[in-house]
C-alpha cells in the first residue's frame, strides 16, 4: 500500500496530473468518479496567496467527494512560499505539492516551475524552508532537468528526499523538450531503483493507454502512474487502466448516453463553482475532447461553444444524445 504521510492512496495509485486551466474541481470531480486516486489542484501562485488575489484563493477549494488531494504551488521566492505553505495548510488538503516542473516562460523566467532546476541548491532551500513550514506532508513534481546536459534528477531525488519530501513525481523530459518529444522513463527508474530512495517514486509523461501503463509499471517499478493531458476529455482513462491491472481487460468505451451524461455533470459542477457565465465560457474548452471521433460532430460543437444559456446547452447535449444513439446503432 503506497503512503504519502498517514494517507493510504492504493497499491498502484493512478494520480491526477496539476494541469493549469483544467484541473479544477469539476475536472477533478469527473475523474474521481472514474478512479483517480490522488489529485492536484491546478498549480497556485505564491505570490498570488500572499497577495490574496481572488483567483489564487479560489483555486484553494476543495471538496470531501475529492479527497486525497494535494494543492500544488509555485515560486521562487522563499518567504513567500514558506508564507504560503501557511495558507495552504489552512485549507485542509492532504498534501503540499510544489511545483519544480512547469516549463512555460512566464513562470520559468521568474526561476519558478522548471527555472529552478538550472539552480539546485535553491531548489533544495526552499524544498526544506517548505518542510519546516508545515505540518503537512510535502510532495515534489519536477522534470529530469533543465536540459539534455544537465539530467541531474537522480542527485535532485536524493537532496529532496533528505530535507523531508514525503513523495516525487518526475515528469520524463527535461525542461528544454517542454511536452515535445517522446517522454524517457529509464530515468525515472534509475531513481526508483536508487537503494537509496524511500519515498514513492510516480512516474508522469506520455501515458494514455492501459497497455503502456502495464508496460511501464513492470519496467520501471515506479510505485504509481501521474496522468494528465490523457485523462482531458476522457476521465475513463484511470477506469481503463484499474480494469486491465486487475482483471486483465480492458472496458468497452463508454457510449455516447454515458459521453453526455459526464459532459453534462462536468457542465453543472463548473456553473455550480464558477457561476454560469464563467462557468459556461470555461467548459467550451471540453467538448471537442468529450465527442472527438463522432462523425458529422461539427454543427453540435459550434451550437456548444456559441450558446450562453445553460438551459439550451443541455436542450443540446440531449440532442447530441439523440442524434448519435439513432447514428451509431
Amino acid at each position: 500500500m503506497v503512503k504519502i504521510g498517514t494517507t493510504e492512496i492504493g497499491e498502484f495509485p493512478l494520480l491526477l496530473a496539476p494541469m493549469e486551466d483544467v484541473s479544477d474541481p469539476p475536472f477533478r470531480s469527473v475523474c474521481k468518479d472514474q478512479g483517480a486516486d490522488l489529485m492536484y489542484t491546478e498549480f497556485i501562485s505564491v505570490e498570488g496567496l500572499i497577495r490574496d488575489a481572488d483567483k489564487s484563493i479560489q483555486k484553494l477549494d476543495i471538496y470531501d467527494e475529492e479527497r486525497p488531494i494535494g494543492i500544488q504551488i509555485f515560486g521562487a521566492d522563499i518567504d513567500s512560499m514558506s508564507r504560503a505553505a501557511e495558507i495552504v495548510e489552512a485549507a485542509k488538503p492532504e498534501l503540499l505539492d510544489i511545483n519544480f516542473g512547469c516549463p512555460v516562460k512566464k513562470v520559468v523566467c521568474k526561476m519558478a516551475g522548471a527555472g529552478i532546476l538550472q539552480d539546485i541548491p535553491k531548489m533544495v532551500r526552499l524544498t526544506e524552508k517548505i518542510v519546516k513550514s508545515t505540518s503537512l506532508p510535502v510532495t515534489v513534481k519536477t522534470r529530469l532537468g533543465w536540459d539534455e546536459e544537465s539530467m541531474n534528477i537522480e542527485e535532485v531525488a536524493e537532496r529532496l528526499q533528505d530535507v523531508g519530501i514525503q513523495a516525487l513525481a518526475i515528469h520524463g523530459r527535461t525542461r528544454k523538450q517542454m511536452y515535445k518529444g517522446e517522454a524517457d522513463w529509464t530515468l525515472i527508474g534509475k531513481v526508483k531503483n536508487n537503494p537509496r530512495i524511500h519515498i514513492p517514486i510516480f512516474g508522469n509523461g506520455d501515458i494514455d493507454t492501459p497497455e503502456k501503463t502495464k508496460l511501464y509499471k513492470e519496467r520501471y517499478g515506479v510505485d504509481g502512474i501521474m496522468i494528465g493531458r490523457a485523462s482531458i476529455g476522457y476521465p475513463w482513462i484511470f477506469r481503463d487502466i484499474k480494469s486491465y491491472l486487475n482483471h486483465g481487460f480492458i472496458p468497452e468505451q463508454p457510449d455516447i448516453s454515458e459521453r453526455v451524461e459526464v459532459a453534462k455533470k462536468h457542465l453543472t459542477k463548473s456553473i455550480e463553482w464558477k457561476g454560469e457565465r464563467v462557468g459556461v465560457v470555461e467548459m467550451r474548452r471540453h467538448y471537442t475532447n468529450y465527442f472527438r471521433g463522432l462523425p458529422d460532430i461539427k454543427d453540435f460543437r459550434m451550437k456548444l461553444v456559441s450558446e450562453m444559456d445553460k438551459d439550451i446547452l443541455f436542450e443540446i447535449l440531449d440532442e447530441i444524445r439523440n442524434f448519435y444513439q439513432d447514428v451509431l446503432v
